[in-house]
């Protein structure tokens, strides 16, 4: 490596940024040859690696030095608007009531539970115990502290835990790295001892089989990707779990859950386009795997198998499906199971919720008595419900939903039970702090249901919500297509165009930017800062077409629908278009190394979080993790020069140009598994070489950390500082506004 060092730290010295040397690499498909200088970055291995990486953050330290009481500031707000000794709302699981706890100067939460009654009255059995943060309650145990479990280890996050129906074994999930693989143990928790089974290296997500006797869990292969669900039988060695499917198709995903009534394991297999469930009933002897609907359909769905009562009180076992077949916004549909064995064009189906070109269906889920439906109208995430008495009949009831009073909110199932009277609804909006619901289901008495607060996240620093403003906008896009924005500001900043301004995105997978509080953003907020999210296409906040309008050959679409909210932006008197930076993380990295490339002048600085900016090299690269999994989102580069041509377009690293490119930090770090080190670090060497400008480009990489940063909540909040302090000096945006702050 060569590299200059930093000069000497006089009050006018200027650092030199480390210059990676160049080896060039040919990466040659469909006859075209591109030549990569710092291909080399990839060994993280290679101690000459490292110590550029470590050059790189001393760069970054020494340039943004300055922002570092600006960096306190922010992160003391965020610290003094936070209650940091805090609890969860206990939810039920069979006879116990579990949450977890925070402590002040407490890193991580501490899970907890307490023994629940049962008196006969169910909505008082479901009503959860009053619990105090800071104060234990007669009968309380720990599961687990976070904190002592992550004592000496660079790094702590629990991937998934689980406990057996009768209580007694309580089995997490631990990664110490950052990389996504665990280690799980398992606890008796009559004798609080770890049992001697221990399996290495598993992904997200445990489950106990209904007697307790077995545990299932996902295994990854060399590429990152879930491939392998196996069980292990308690007391017997690792080496001998079963594996109980194994999907060997590079780009699909495997996962599994237990259906609501817990009488079956279900696999679910897929992509973003289609997908394949299978069953295995904990109580069919021979244990064999039955499949829904192969895959070879190519139909999008899944599948929840339950017991459905009829009008003369028999009782037939249903297949619940949401899916894709002649719905591209999804619908509902029941199944009986004698249904699958069937062509799947003869097989006669009952629809529950119809299609709509105006409303997403996300998911449904059953309790004993009611079908629950996730679905999105007018860009918010809202629930329904409707009574299990007659589903699927002319006599099927009408949904019924909770009603909320603010226009641009969200609102979703966060647990339910299947034997419960309520299901857990989380709400928030971007003004409303986090709250926890309880939704009593409708009966005959109360037809409508019934909504009990349970509690609504404490926000100290004498927060008040009515000091900021949310409304929703419109940009237009150049073909005409309307962007809806979200556009968050204090109250007191006026429209006269002199004001900072953010624009945030993200556009990929049909993931949607839902409204949600955030502490962090109230420090951008408070020192006059409009922050816009925009919505735009390659999401999911207007439906399916909205998302396969921003994928694969129409990408594009999602960089200059970005483009144009910040055009809305400039020219709407809310900001200074002289002051206005963008925002994004991961596959919204990849937004921001785009745009930068196509509108540089338009931007003040750019902060990339775990940016995916060099996309055709890492999708042609089946072996690197999660490649073959992109080919749904992208396209496949490797067999198609279409799509490897069009890729090639807008691939940041690729298309970097002479141009005046503005500020821009590039967060990473190294070991994130799903967007690597090294695609930030190429891309901040090959920034500098082509822009005629004299702004900063820095790049800041956590040693430690895994794809969503360092682990640690005190961590975490600095590293959201650091970002925010960085966009606040770059636009001018340091002082608070007369009032705002920290009361």
């Amino acid at each position: 490596m060569t590299q200059t060092p930093l000069q000497d730290s006089s009050a006018t010295a200027i650092p030199t940024p480390p210059a990676a040397k160049k080896i060039p690499s040919e990466r040659l498909h469909h006859g075209d040859t591109f030549v990569d200088n710092y291909e080399w970055l990839r060994d993280k291995e290679s101690a000459e690696v490292v110590e550029h990486l470590k050059a790189e953050n001393a760069y970054q330290e020494a340039v943004t030095a300055h922002q570092e009481p600006l960096r306190e500031a922010i992160f003391q707000e965020i610290k003094g608007r936070t209650q940091e000794t805090d609890l969860s709302v206990p939810h039920r699981k069979d006879g116990w009531w579990y949450f977890s706890r925070s402590a002040e100067g407490k890193e991580y939460g501490i899970q907890c539970r307490v023994r629940a009654a049962d008196t006969g009255d169910k909505i008082a059995d479901w009503t959860p115990p009053a619990v105090q943060p800071g104060v234990g309650i007669p009968g309380e145990e720990i599961l687990l502290d976070g904190n002592i479990e992550a004592e000496g280890k660079p790094f702590f996050s629990v991937g998934g835990s689980a406990v057996t129906v009768d209580g007694n074994l309580y089995a997490y999930a631990v990664d110490n790295s950052g990389d996504e693989r665990f280690t799980l143990r398992i606890k008796d928790l009559r004798t609080g001892e770890l049992l001697p089974d221990v399996i290495e290296n598993i992904f997200y997500g445990v489950a106990f089989s209904p007697d307790g006797t077995r545990i299932f869990y996902t295994v990854v292969d060399d590429s990152w990707r879930p491939y392998q669900v196996k069980a292990h039988t308690l007391g017997t060695p690792v080496a001998d779990d079963v594996v109980i499917y194994q999907e060997d198709d590079a780009a699909m995903w495997l996962g599994f859950e237990l259906s609501s009534d817990r009488r079956y394991l279900v696999l679910g297999i897929g992509c973003s386009e289609y997908s394949e469930t299978r069953l295995l009933r904990f109580d069919d002897p021979a244990q064999e795997l039955t499949t829904v609907i192969s895959r070879n359909e190519r139909v999008l769905y899944e599948a929840e198998p339950f017991l459905l009562t009829g009008p003369d009180g028999t009782v037939s076992e249903r297949i619940l499906l949401t899916h894709n077949r002649g719905a591209i916004n999804s619908m509902v549909s029941l199944a009986d199971p004698a249904e699958l064995t069937r062509p799947l064009s003869e097989q006669d189906w009952v629809t529950v919720v119809g299609h709509s070109d105006d409303v997403r269906v996300n998911g449904a889920g059953v309790t004993s008595t009611h079908l629950i439906v996730s679905i999105r109208k007018d860009t918010i995430e809202r629930v329904q419900v409707i009574g299990l008495d007659g589903l699927g009949t002319p006599a099927q009831e009408a949904p019924v939903e909770p009603a909320f009073d603010e226009e641009l909110y969200t609102a979703g199932v966060g647990g339910s039970d299947y034997e419960a009277p309520v299901i857990r609804l989380g709400y928030t909006s971007y003004f409303t702090p986090s709250r926890i619901y309880d939704f009593v289901l409708p009966t005959p008495e109360v037809p409508a249901g019934e909504l009990l607060l349970r509690k609504e996240s404490p926000v100290l620093g004498g927060y008040d919500g009515d000091d900021y403003v949310a409304t929703r906008e419109w940009a237009t896009a150049a073909d005409g297509t309307r962007i809806p924005l979200s556009v968050l500001r204090h109250k007191a900043v006026k429209q006269d165009s002199t004001a900072a301004g953010l624009v945030y995105g993200y556009g990929s997978y049909e993931m949607s930017m839902d409204p949600g509080f955030g502490i962090a953003r109230l420090s951008l907020l408070d020192r006059g800062v409009v922050f816009v999210i925009a919505h735009i296409r390659g999401g999911g906040e207007l439906g399916r077409h909205w998302y396969e309008n921003g994928k694969k050959l129409t990408k594009k679409n999602t960089f200059t629908d970005f483009v144009d909210a910040t055009d809305w932006l400039a020219a709407s008197g809310w900001a200074d278009p002289s002051r206005i930076a963008a925002l994004g993380g991961s596959a919204g990295g990849l937004l921001m190394g785009a745009v930068a490339n196509m509108a540089p002048e338009k931007y003040a600085a750019i902060v990339a979080q775990v940016p995916f900016v060099d996309p055709l090299t890492s999708i042609l690269d089946p072996e690197l993790p999660l490649s073959a999994l992109e080919w749904e989102e992208w396209g496949n580069p490797i067999t198609d020069p279409h799509v490897y041509e069009y890729m090639k377009s807008y691939s940041p690293y690729e298309n970097v140009r002479p141009a005046a490119y503005p500020k821009i930090a590039a967060v990473t770090s190294f070991n994130d598994t799903r967007v690597l080190y090294v695609e930030p670090a190429k891309w901040v060497q090959e920034l500098r070489n082509k822009t005629t400008g004299t702004e900063p480009i820095v790049m800041k990489i956590e040693m430690d950390g895994g794809h969503g940063g360092a682990s640690g909540r005190y961590v975490q909040w600095r590293e959201r500082a650091w970002d925010y302090a960085f966009i606040a000096d770059s636009l001018g945006a340091t002082e608070l506004l007369p009032g705002a702050g920290l009361k």
